[in-house]
């Protein structure tokens, strides 16, 4: 009887994954301290790869994984991973989407009730004995048009979780069409442009989509417009943005990421902050939360169960 096959975890996960990956018999193996010289030493022995965005997983790691038969990121996006050059090689490329887009849904929606009605502002002025109310007279989200600009899994769970609240929910996705349906409608990007009163990003990051929102485009907009964004910070040209909300053009932001993060989500540089950031941070119509929108209890485990059945449908649990 052979060893058994074994998956190395670059990135933590549940505890889940990696027991019902055992139960499957492979042989799971997780160095918390490794860096990427570490990994690259080793890669060769395992045919599975879990990951985050600890490292990037490019091509000179992967021509030293001669064994590697899938890379299974616990999270949505995909930039972490040169995934042509993976699939060129035979290794399959796995998400995890289902897992956290109704934690993102949720958070988008959140946000944007924080946003409209002042909620966080007036927490904090109460909490320094100041009491108004005329100032924080809210906006409701009744009978406003939400455009979405990406309809996948977190775009469609963001449309799901604003049926309740009888607004005009329309969706631009350049890859995905016929998707119309009680929760939203399917429009092209003219009709977005002519009719949202709230944008809200969906969208991976890739090259198409690096700084798609730039001042030019948020002029195109018939209206001012509030914009939500949980994709990623780079989708958003932080600087232009600003020029915006001090312009009026953009009434409010809600920023779940900002393209200053780092690339493995998991830090920003708090001692050199840019003149624009700096701007978000004093700015009342904007609010931040650090890259959690995906981040609940319930998708900290969903995420690796979908996983888990994807790996499944590999067919090698028997190595």
């Amino acid at each position: 009887m052979g060893k058994p096959a074994k998956i190395l975890f670059i990135d933590n996960a549940h505890r889940c994954l990696m027991e019902e990956l055992s139960s499957l018999g492979f042989f799971c193996e997780y160095f918390p301290h490794y860096k990427r010289q570490d990994f690259e030493n080793c890669i060769q022995e395992y045919v599975g790869v879990i990951i985050r965005s600890k490292i990037l997983f490019d091509k000179s790691i992967i021509d030293k994984a001669t064994k590697l038969k899938f890379i299974a990121r616990v999270g949505a996006g995909m930039e972490s991973i040169d995934v042509d050059y993976a699939k060129s090689k035979g290794i399959v490329c796995l998400n995890s989407p289902e897992g956290n887009r109704d934690a993102v849904g949720e958070h988008a929606l959140g946000m944007l009730l924080n946003l409209l009605n002042n909620i966080c502002i007036a927490n904090h002025q109460i909490r320094n004995g100041i009491w108004l109310r005329e100032e924080n007279r809210g906006i409701e989200i009744k009978n406003k048009t939400i455009g979405i600009i990406g309809y996948g899994n977190m775009g469609s769970s963001f449309a799901k979780k604003l049926k309740g609240f009888e607004a005009n929910v329309i969706a631009y996705d350049k890859y995905k069409f016929n998707y119309s349906d009680e929760n939203v409608s399917e429009v092209q990007m003219e009709e977005l442009i002519e009719k949202t009163d709230i944008l809200s990003l969906h969208i991976p990051l890739t090259e198409e989509t690096t700084h798609l929102i730039t001042s030019e485009y948020i002029n195109k907009f018939k209206k001012n417009i509030f914009i939500i964004n949980t994709a990623r910070g780079k989708n958003i040209n932080t600087k232009e943005l600003v020029e915006e909300l001090k312009k009026g053009k953009v009434l409010g932001a809600a920023l779940d990421v900002l393209e200053y993060e780092n690339h493995s989500f998991e830090f920003i540089d708090t001692k050199n902050f840019p003149p624009d950031f700096k701007y978000l941070l004093d700015a009342e119509n904007v609010i931040l939360t650090p890259h959690i929108a995906g981040w609940t209890n319930e998708s900290n485990i969903k995420l690796s169960m979908v996983l888990v059945e994807k790996i499944k449908m590999l067919g090698l649990i028997n190595g």
